[in-house]
């Protein structure tokens, strides 16, 4: 069957529409500075990357249809590139940021500029360093407002906050994962969360810089939820209050009202909150959500203060403690699913019915074993071994001399291959006793390719090898419509009965239960070389990713754009 193609004979009805599009849209442009900031958290003044000295650092605010133009300058002694996480990046996958997948890094010293235009995106969005684990502290908030003149699609709050919940070391973060790389052992844990980068009120030394965000009693207002950890999911509530859930991943979501948000690194949450409740100060509060059973993981708290503006509270509230959250238990899988499966998209929406290709990829981890010769210094996974992680029991390696999309469009060979498994080589009880003989994979640069406009349908399947856990599961350069997910193993002939095919919730990263699947729609629309990887960053570093290779269509509104003069050198 030839993929579907609603394009194809319709470029000139792009024209027009990129040419409406353009008479109200404005460009943005800003300069990020990469740089070593000296900043104090739990007690220690640390050495921390930033973007121009802020941490968190800017935050973008643009409208739909929008174009930004950000120059980043590389001052710091890393390399470093930056990622517009969930930004579909049509035709200018130049710009999307992964470091050797669709450009090399801007060395220390250089400079490059991403040029990129919103489309049809609404709501929250971020942006970080996708360079090692430089995103421990390169990250901001992207908030894309409607077209001019346009509404939200719910009563205008009063005013709006990104809540930013991050990880803390106390240590350099590049060391940590050098050394778990040197060791092949799982890294050190974080020190601390973090909300708009302060740790709060239960950690050393914290107080007195904690978040508080203000509200006036009977008002309204918008809470833009981003999960910025490097390596935890976390789950969110604030004391007393419901949370009206409007938006996720820059999409609009039909409302509904929930207690606790889970949120998996990549992911973002919009959220109504109304002043309802006595005037007093209300903890924001965040902590893990740790799936992986006997994994050690941070068991601290985070967090920040809703505090109340009468005459009454600001002489009253400051003395008293304020009001905790009840936060679901570290392992409450139950709730992490209850609120997942919440999510619908607000009106019927076209999903794609006939499916091109139908893939079937496993995800999770693996041990590898020691290299014959290698020092025990060089194997402190468990039993001697190297912890490692994959898809389809391929690990996944980063090219270093080309980054894959130049390779791709300039057509140089060696660099990757065309050959990722569309199933798993090997089936098996993906969620039992998996035999240890498929515990270690392949290591390859493999991508799988993708006609333009093929309509892709994508069976995520978490495995129990070593650890079984929930993966926050992002694809760049795409939106895709999360059909279904459950537990155990997926079963095509029955499981295909719980499919939504009206009105699912459209994300750029998906939540695979742990010990679960999640199936997952798109139309193959956008050309270039899009990585598909774990957003625990732990999991990409062992391999937890792949890439797809989505061909040119027919006409230039359908092919990627040539390459920035700019574009960083290997």
């Amino acid at each position: 069957m030839e993929p579907f193609n609603p394009l194809s004979s319709l470029c000139f009805v792009c024209i027009l529409l990129l040419f409406a599009n353009a008479a109200s849209a404005k460009t943005h442009y800003h300069d990020f500075v990469i740089q070593a900031t000296s900043v104090k958290r739990l007690c220690k003044i640390h050495n921390i990357i930033t973007v121009n000295g802020k941490f968190p650092g800017p935050t973008l605010e643009v409208n739909n249809g929008d174009t930004l133009v950000v120059n980043v300058v590389n001052r710091a002694r890393y390399n470093v590139t930056i990622h517009w996480h969930g930004v579909k990046q049509m035709r200018t996958g130049w710009a999307d940021g992964p470091e050797f997948i669709t450009q090399c890094p801007i060395r220390p010293g250089k400079s490059y500029t991403y040029r990129f235009t919103i489309q049809e995106q609404e709501g929250t969005l971020w942006w970080h360093a996708h360079s090692s684990w430089l995103r421990a502290t390169v990250y901001g908030a992207l908030i894309i407002n409607p077209k001019e003149g346009e509404i939200y699609p719910f009563p205008k709050p009063k005013r709006e906050t990104p809540i930013l919940l991050g990880e803390w070391w106390n240590t350099n973060p590049i060391d940590v994962v050098r050394q778990a790389t040197r060791t092949g052992a799982a890294p050190n844990l974080s020190d601390a969360y973090t909300i708009n980068s302060q740790p709060g009120d239960l950690y050393k030394c914290s107080r007195q810089d904690t978040t508080v965000v203000h509200i006036d009693s009977g008002e309204t207002n918008l809470l833009r939820v981003i999960n910025a950890a490097l390596n935890q999911q976390l789950f969110f509530a604030v004391a007393n209050h419901k949370l009206t859930v409007v938006g996720a991943d820059a999409s609009y979501v039909k409302p509904f009202t929930t207690s606790v948000l889970m949120l998996g690194p990549g992911q973002t949450t919009d959220v109504l909150i109304k002043a309802d409740q006595q005037p007093a100060r209300y903890y924001m509060a965040a902590r893990a959500y740790a799936s992986a059973q006997g994994a050690p993981f941070d068991d601290t708290t985070t967090t920040a203060i809703l505090e109340y503006n009468t005459a009454s509270c600001s002489s009253n509230c400051v003395k008293t403690k304020p009001v905790f959250p009840s936060l679901p238990e570290y392992n409450d899988t139950a709730t992490a699913t209850a609120f997942t499966t919440k999510f619908r998209s607000p009106r019927k929406v076209e999903v794609p019915k006939e499916i091109d290709e139908n893939l079937f990829f496993t995800v999770g981890l693996g041990l590898e074993n020691c290299p014959r010769g290698a020092p025990s210094s060089y194997c402190q996974g468990p039993s001697g071994t190297r912890f490692t992680a994959s898809m389809n029991n391929v690990s996944f390696v980063l090219p270093s001399n080309n980054s894959l999309l130049q390779a791709h469009y300039q057509g140089i060979p060696g660099v990757f291959s065309t050959d990722f498994p569309a199933v798993p080589p090997v089936k098996f009880d993906y969620t039992g006793n998996v035999s240890q003989s498929l515990w270690q994979p392949i290591r390859g640069t493999k991508l799988y390719k993708l006609k333009y406009g093929a309509r892709v349908q994508v069976v995520l399947q978490g495995t129990s090898i070593f650890s079984a856990e929930n993966h926050p599961i992002h694809l760049h350069g795409y939106d895709f419509y999360i059909i279904a997910e459950g537990f155990g193993n997926f079963n095509p002939k029955t499981d295909t009965s719980k499919f939504n095919l009206i009105d699912p919730p459209l994300r750029n990263t998906a939540s695979v239960p742990v010990n679960g699947w999640t199936v997952i729609r798109f139309v193959a629309n956008n050309p270039g070389v899009w990585l598909m990887h774990c957003h625990l960053d732990v999991h990409i570093t062992w391999g937890l990713a792949m890439a797809f290779l989505v061909e040119n269509g027919v006409c230039e509104l359908e092919s990627l754009e040539a390459p920035p003069v700019d574009l960083p050198v290997c």
